[in-house]
C-alpha cells in the first residue's frame, strides 16, 4: 500500500535499480560487460507472505509484442511448447510450469524470461507474461494437496530476461507454413486449411544466445578458494582434460568414470554424455562480445581430451 523505497546504483560495471516493497524485495540490475552476462537483465527478487492469508504474488511483464495469445514454456529444458491463452478455461488453467524459460514473440522480436527455479507461467493478454512467485492459502483448493499452503519460507527468485531481434525475412511461422502450403498442394482435403492453423505454431526453439543465457544461470561456474600459503607437501599436478572447448551448442552433461563389472575398483572406461542443443537460427547474434562457434552437430572425440588417447568409442543411448 505505501510506496516503495527505491535505491539506484549506476557504476561502471553494472546498474542497479532496487524496490523495498512490504513483501517484496526486487532488484533489476544491468550489467556493462562483454559476453552473455552483459546482454540481458538481470532480476532477483526476495519474497516473505508469511503474513498475508490467502493471498497470491505474481510478476507481470508487459510489452508490445504481439504474441496473439500465444507463449512458449520449456518441458525440462528439453523442448519447448506453444501454449495458448483460452478464455473458456478458469484462470488456473491457463498456466503451465515453467523450468527454465518462457517466451513471447511476433514477427520483429522475441523477449525471453530465463528462471532459476521452476514456477508458474501464463499469458493472460497479448504481450504480457504473469509468474506466480508465491502463494499462500489458509483451506486446500481441491488440487490434491488436501490441506493449505501454510508453511512459506522467505523465497529467492532469479531470472534473466532477454530481447532479441529478428532478422529480415525470418519470421517465426516461415518455414512451417511453407511446408504447410506444399502438404495442401499434394493432399487435397477439406483438412489442409486447420493443419495449417495448427502446423504454424507446432515447433520453436530458443536462440544460441537463449541456451547459453539460460546455461549461465543454471549451470554456473563454481569459484574455489585457494589458500595464499602453500601446504607442506609436493604439489598436486594440474589437470586440462580437454584440449579445445566445445561448440557452443554442445553442453557437457557428464563426465564419469565406469565401475568395473567383475570388481568394485573403478574400470578403465568412462562414460561421456553430450547434449546437442536445438536452436533457432532467424535470431540476431551480431556484436555478442564473445567467440561462439558451432560445428553442424560434428564433434572429433578423438582429439578432444588432451594427453589422452581414445582407444575404443562405443556410441549409445541414455
Amino acid at each position: 500500500k505505501e510506496p516503495p523505497v527505491l535505491r539506484v546504483t549506476e557504476g561502471p560495471f553494472f546498474s542497479e535499480v532496487v524496490a523495498y516493497y512490504e513483501h517484496i524485495h526486487q532488484a533489476v540490475r544491468l550489467y556493462n560487460l562483454p559476453g552473455v552476462e552483459g546482454l540481458s537483465l538481470d532480476i532477483s527478487s526476495l519474497v516473505d507472505i508469511r503474513d498475508y492469508v490467502n493471498k497470491e504474488l505474481a510478476l507481470r511483464i508487459h510489452t508490445d509484442i504481439g504474441s496473439q495469445g500465444i507463449f512458449f514454456t520449456d518441458l525440462n529444458g528439453f523442448q519447448v511448447q506453444p501454449r495458448r491463452y483460452l478464455k473458456k478455461l478458469p484462470l488456473q488453467a491457463n498456466f503451465y510450469p515453467m523450468p527454465v524459460m518462457a517466451y513471447i514473440q511476433d514477427a520483429q522480436k522475441r523477449l525471453t524470461l530465463h528462471t532459476a527455479q521452476a514456477l508458474g507461467v501464463s499469458s493472460l493478454k497479448d504481450g504480457q507474461l504473469e509468474v506466480i512467485l508465491d502463494r499462500r492459502l489458509m483451506q486446500d483448493d481441491n488440487r490434491g494437496l488436501g490441506q493449505g499452503l501454510k508453511d512459506n519460507k522467505r523465497t529467492c527468485n532469479r531470472f534473466r530476461l532477454l530481447l532479441e531481434r529478428r532478422t529480415v525475412g525470418s519470421e517465426p511461422d516461415f518455414f512451417s507454413k511453407l511446408a504447410a502450403m506444399f502438404r495442401g498442394l499434394i493432399f487435397h482435403s477439406s483438412r489442409s486449411g486447420n493443419r495449417e492453423v495448427q502446423d504454424s505454431h507446432s515447433t520453436s526453439y530458443p536462440s544460441l544466445l537463449s541456451h547459453l543465457t539460460s546455461m549461465y544461470l543454471n549451470a554456473p561456474a563454481l569459484a574455489l578458494p585457494v589458500a595464499r600459503t602453500q601446504l607442506p607437501g609436493p604439489g598436486l599436478r594440474s589437470f586440462h582434460p580437454l584440449a579445445s572447448s566445445l561448440p557452443c551448442d554442445f553442453h557437457l552433461l557428464n563426465l564419469r568414470t565406469l565401475q568395473a563389472e567383475e570388481d568394485t575398483l573403478p574400470s578403465a572406461e568412462t562414460a561421456l554424455i553430450l547434449h546437442r542443443k536445438g536452436f533457432d537460427c532467424g535470431l540476431e547474434a551480431k556484436n555478442l562480445g564473445f567467440n561462439c562457434t558451432t560445428s553442424q552437430g560434428k564433434v572429433a572425440l578423438g582429439s578432444l581430451f588432451h594427453g589422452l588417447d581414445v582407444v575404443f568409442l562405443q556410441p549409445t543411448s541414455l
